[in-house]
């Protein structure tokens, strides 16, 4: 029985844990919090999973949440009217399959007690150097699904896969009850604010129930990049109003009797989107291997967080089943990276492109979807697979030509 250590017990670190004692191998998980300490603490993302990631958790029995998380049904999109009030554009499309979003304080206690009750050995401590020179003597392989601290730096940022060296957005997370329900039906309502930043809200499950989740995305030093000053919960829940009451007031509407779903409930900060090589080297030539954010961080923009996490863990473990008795060596932790890169490219290509200033050919695409469901509802199910936005969304000539074949048809 081949031993497996995994460091990190978040969404890719959990699901691949899991997966691996399902299939008969001894695993350790190692992390620096216990259940409690998960479920009673901060908020750590938004984490909105789309199908094809909720299928990977479907298929070994960890989608515990089905009946009672609120769903997702569709995406709508607005830019506000820049010479006055309403909006510029708008539309809205429905998913081919609902979407959801659970809270990880509830998600991660209730993995973790699988884990263990699977046989799984879990290790709450702070993992550090001398720690993973001990797990590679014991272990088969090693593996690093958490970017914290010395560990994090093992792996070399990759520069010709991470365009940026710096934040590309001040990002904040409001939760709340008494939310207003959109018309229609459910979905991720995304806004975009030219020269401010982005806003986008969404139903949830958390702790208390169902919630809906507020994202805040300020493009440094403008008007939405505001969180340093906010102190306590109060002041968060009142920046979170100030900001949809200045720039999208049909947001603000629905938000009149909102309150914090607990004073944890709330997240600021910023980081720089990174692609990471795969593979650590340890003082001792030791090789780890990493996973999920560790080595593919990319912003909360396009909510391909928890997917990414999803689709790499399942990668991961097809990978690891597949190689039998031999041995985990650098050559194969490369090869299995690259297979989980030939998905994540178009994703960290299409979060990168949503980072910039939009090209008239996008405002054009984005428009249009007004005038056409077809194209609406693609750009919406391209959250499932990004791959999909490729080439159209991306070329000005074959945006141009996909544009002309739905405008004849």
């Amino acid at each position: 029985m081949k031993r497996i250590t995994i460091v990190g017990g978040g969404q890719s670190g959990l699901q691949l844990g899991i997966g691996l004692l399902q299939k008969g191998y001894d695993v350790k998980v190692i992390q620096d919090r216990t259940p409690d300490q998960i479920a009673e603490g901060r908020v750590l993302s938004s984490q909105c999973q789309f199908d094809a990631a909720l299928d990977h958790e479907r298929a070994l029995g960890l989608n515990y949440w089905e009946e009672d998380c609120p769903p997702v049904e569709g995406i709508s999109f607005s830019v506000p009217n820049p010479e006055g009030p309403g909006k510029a554009v708008d539309w809205a499309a429905k998913l081919d399959a609902k979407a959801q979003s659970v809270d990880q304080r509830v998600k991660m206690p209730r993995w973790l007690a699988e884990f263990e009750r699977l046989g799984g050995r879990l290790d709450i401590a702070l993992a550090d150097i001398p720690m993973l020179e001990t797990e590679a003597r014991t272990a088969d392989l090693v593996i690093v699904a958490s970017g914290k601290g010395d560990i994090g730096k093992l792996f070399e940022r990759d520069a010709a896969r991470s365009p940026f060296d710096a934040p590309q957005r001040a990002l904040a997370l409001t939760y709340v009850h008494g939310m207003t329900p959109r018309e229609n039906h459910s979905a991720v309502n995304f806004n975009l604010i030219p020269g401010v930043g982005e806003y986008f809200v969404f139903p949830a499950l958390t702790k208390s129930g169902p919630c809906e989740i507020m994202v805040f995305e300020g493009v440094p030093n403008g008007p939405m990049d505001c969180w340093r000053d906010v102190k306590t919960p109060a002041e968060h829940l009142a920046k979170s109003k100030e900001i949809l009451d200045t720039f999208v007031p049909w947001e603000a509407d629905r938000c009149r009797t909102i309150e914090l779903t607990d004073d944890n409930g709330i997240l600021a900060g910023r980081f720089p989107p990174t692609v990471r090589k795969p593979v650590g080297t340890l003082p001792s030539g030791a090789k780890v291997m990493g996973l999920g954010d560790a080595v593919c961080l990319n912003d909360p923009i396009t909510g391909q967080g928890a997917n990414n996490a999803a689709k790499a863990a399942a990668v991961y473990l097809d990978a690891i089943v597949a190689r039998g008795d031999a041995a985990f060596d650098e050559a194969w932790m490369t090869t299995t990276f690259e297979r989980f890169w030939d998905y994540a490219q178009w994703v960290v290509q299409w979060t990168n492109m949503m980072l910039l200033p939009p090209p008239p050919f996008v405002l054009n695409i984005m428009g249009s979807a007004q005038v056409l469901p077809g194209l609406a509802s693609r750009i919406a199910n391209g959250f499932d697979d990004p791959r999909d936005f490729f080439p159209w969304f991306a070329d000005p000539s074959a945006a141009e030509d996909y544009l002309t074949s739905l405008q004849a048809a």
